[in-house]
C-alpha cells in the first residue's frame, strides 16, 4: 500500500472535518521534527563527504544532483493557496556578486570553506531577474526602484511615491501625480502592516511606502527649501505618520527627524549633530504617543525596551533605535541595539495576530552603504544578518499561507575574482601578483568608489595595510568618494503561494503586482472570486501532499 493511501485525508464533510484537522496537526508535528533534524543532516553529510575527500568522487556529486532534482520534481504542484501574509526583504544595493560573496562568507563564519554554503535565500523555489533602471536613469538610485517595487510603476530617480510625471525637487509637480504603494493596499484590505529597516525610517526604502515626494531627501521641513514648504509640500517624516494611519509596526533609525529643531537627543544628550531637525516645532513621537493612548501601543528606542515588549500585549509599536542610521551590525553595541533579526522577529510577532494577515517590509539597508564606503566586509555583514532575519522569519510563519519574497533594488560597482582557490577567504589576497605592477592584490574590488590610492605614482601595496579588517576600503579603479551603484538586474527570490509567477526577468515594477495578486488585494481582486461568490484560489489548510512535499525540500 502506498504511503498516500496510509495517511489518505477524507473529502471534507461535518464528520470528517475534525478528522482531517487531527490528522494534520499530526502531520505538522512531524514535519517540524524532520525540519529540526534534516537540515542538519544534509549539512553533516556534505561535510563528512568533504573532510572525507569525496568531491574526487563523481558519485558525489551525482547523488547530490539527484537529490536536488527530486525535489524540484515536487515544485510541479503549485501552490496556489491565498497569502494571507506578505513579506518583502529588500537588500538595499544587494546585487548578484553580493549574494555569492555573502554566501561564502556566511559559510566561512561557520568554519566551512564557503562556497557550498546555502544561504537562506538560496532555498527558496522560485528565482527571477529584475531589471532596476528608473524612468530617467540607466542606473538607478533606491528612491525610485523603492517606488517601482512597493507602488508598481517606474518613476524618476530621487522621487518616492509619485509617478514619473513629478520632477525631482520640484514641489509643484507632486499633487496628483501620487501613486499608492501596496503596503496600502494591504492595509485598506483589513491587514496589519508593518515597517523594519536598518536605515531611517523615513530613507528612501521605506519612505515610498507611506509618502509622496519629489525629493528623497526632504526628511524633516529642515531638510526641506522654505518655498517648498510653503507650497504646501510634506516633509516624509511627517507623512509617515499623516498618509496611512496607524501604521501597525515602525521600526528603524530616524529619531532626530521626529523632534523639534535643537531638542537634545534621549541617548545623546551632548551630541548636537543628533538634535532634532524639525523648524515646524512638532514632536512626531509625542503626537503618536497621545494619538495612541487608547490603543495597545509602544513606544521604544533601545534594544532593551524592544524585547520587553510583549506582542501579545502591543497591537502597535513604534521603535525609533538612533538618531540616524542603526550602526553597522559589526560596529553594533548588542546591549543597547537590536539587530534585524530581532527587530523582524518582534515585528511578526504583533502583526501575525491579526486574523486577515499582514504586510511586512523589511530593509537590510546598510548593505548599501557599505559599499558607497568602499568597505566590504562591513556590506557583507549586513548581507549575512540579513539572511539570518529571512532564515527566523520562515520558522516563525508557513509557506502555505505566506508570500516571501527576496530581492534588491540595484547593484553596486562591486565585485571579487582573481582565480582564487577554494576556501580562500573571502576578504583574501588572489594568489598571484599583478603582471603589470608586480604588487598583490585583493579578490574584492570596485570598479569606483575612495579605494583608489597611488602611492609615488604607483598603485598601493596592499600587503602592507589590513585588508582583512572591518573598515577596510577595497581598491578600486577609478577615484570617487562615494562609490556608485550596478546597473545589472538583481535577483528574486520568492517562496510561498503564488510564488511560480516571480520567474523569468521581469520590470522591477512587475514584484508589487504579484504580491498583490497572490493576497487578493489591490487591484487584484476579481480572480479571487468564483461566480459563486466563494474564493477560487486554494484556502491555505496544508493538505498531506503539501506537507510531504515541504518535507522532502528541507531534507
Amino acid at each position: 500500500m502506498e504511503l498516500s493511501e496510509l495517511l489518505w485525508l477524507p473529502e471534507p464533510t461535518e464528520v470528517s472535518l475534525l478528522i482531517q484537522t487531527v490528522h494534520v496537526y499530526v502531520l505538522i508535528v512531524i514535519l517540524l521534527v524532520l525540519c529540526f533534524y534534516c537540515p542538519y543532516l544534509v549539512i553533516l553529510h556534505v561535510m563528512l563527504r568533504l573532510e572525507n575527500n569525496q568531491e574526487k568522487d563523481p558519485l558525489f556529486w551525482n547523488t547530490w544532483a539527484q537529490h536536488t532534482l527530486k525535489n524540484a520534481l515536487t515544485l510541479q504542484k503549485l501552490n496556489q493557496n491565498t497569502a494571507k501574509n506578505l513579506i518583502l526583504f529588500l537588500g538595499d544595493g544587494m546585487g548578484i556578486p553580493t549574494v555569492t560573496a555573502a554566501r561564502i562568507l556566511k559559510g566561512q563564519l561557520s568554519g566551512q570553506s564557503g562556497e557550498e554554503t546555502q544561504l537562506e535565500m538560496d532555498k527558496f523555489p522560485f528565482v527571477a531577474l529584475s531589471k532596476t533602471y528608473n524612468t530617467n536613469a540607466q542606473v538607478a538610485d533606491s528612491a525610485g526602484t523603492a517606488t517601482a517595487y512597493l507602488c508598481g510603476v517606474k518613476a524618476n530617480e530621487g522621487t518616492v511615491g509619485v509617478s514619473a510625471a513629478a520632477v525631482r525637487s520640484q514641489c509643484n509637480t507632486t499633487q496628483g501625480n501620487e501613486v499608492t504603494s501596496i503596503l496600502k493596499w494591504a492595509k485598506e484590505a483589513g491587514k496589519s502592516v508593518g515597517i523594519v529597516t536598518t536605515t531611517r525610517v523615513n530613507h528612501a526604502t521605506p519612505s515610498a511606502a507611506y509618502a509622496h515626494c519629489v525629493d528623497r531627501d526632504w526628511f524633516s521641513d529642515g531638510e526641506m527649501p522654505a518655498e517648498a514648504v510653503q507650497a504646501g509640500c510634506k516633509d516624509i517624516a511627517r507623512q509617515l505618520f499623516e498618509n496611512i494611519p496607524n501604521i501597525d509596526v515602525i521600526m528603524g533609525g530616524g529619531r532626530k527627524y521626529m523632534f523639534p529643531k535643537n531638542q537634545s537627543d534621549v541617548e545623546y544628550p551632548g551630541d548636537k549633530k543628533h538634535f532634532g531637525t524639525r523648524k515646524d516645532g512638532r514632536n512626531l513621537v509625542e503626537e503618536w504617543t497621545n494619538r495612541m493612548k487608547n490603543k495597545k501601543a509602544q513606544y521604544v528606542w533601545n534594544k532593551r525596551e524592544l524585547l520587553s515588549v510583549n506582542p501579545n500585549n502591543v497591537d502597535y509599536i513604534l521603535g525609533l533605535f538612533e538618531p540616524g542610521d542603526l550602526p553597522y551590525n559589526l560596529e553594533r553595541n548588542t546591549e543597547t541595539d537590536p539587530s534585524l533579526t530581532e527587530m523582524v522577529e518582534v515585528a511578526i510577532k504583533i502583526l501575525r495576530k491579526n486574523p486577515r494577515g499582514f504586510y511586512l517590509l523589511v530593509e537590510g539597508g546598510r548593505i548599501d552603504h557599505g559599499h558607497h564606503e568602499g568597505k566590504a566586509k562591513q556590506a557583507l555583514h549586513e548581507a549575512v544578518e540579513m539572511d539570518r532575519a529571512i532564515g527566523r522569519a520562515g520558522l516563525i510563519t508557513s509557506i502555505y499561507d505566506t508570500m516571501t519574497v527576496v530581492t534588491a533594488d540595484h547593484s553596486h560597482m562591486f565585485n571579487f575574482g582573481g582565480y582564487t582557490p577554494r576556501g580562500n577567504t573571502i576578504f583574501g589576497l588572489a594568489p598571484m601578483l599583478s603582471d603589470v605592477d608586480q604588487k598583490p592584490f585583493t579578490a574584492i574590488l570596485y570598479g569606483n568608489g575612495p579605494g583608489f590610492k597611488v602611492i609615488n605614482g604607483l598603485r598601493e601595496n596592499v600587503s602592507t595595510l589590513d585588508y582583512q579588517g572591518t573598515n577596510y576600503q577595497a581598491q578600486s579603479a577609478v577615484p570617487l568618494r562615494m562609490e556608485t551603484h550596478g546597473g545589472e538586474d538583481v535577483a528574486v527570490f520568492a517562496k510561498g503561494p503564488m510564488a511560480h509567477l516571480l520567474h523569468g526577468v521581469h520590470e522591477q515594477n512587475y514584484i508589487p503586482h504579484v504580491m498583490a495578486y497572490a493576497a487578493c488585494i489591490g487591484q487584484n481582486r476579481d480572480h479571487c472570486m468564483s461566480s459563486g461568490g466563494a474564493s477560487s484560489l486554494s484556502p491555505a489548510l496544508p493538505s498531506l501532499a503539501a506537507l510531504l512535499t515541504l518535507t522532502r525540500l528541507l531534507c
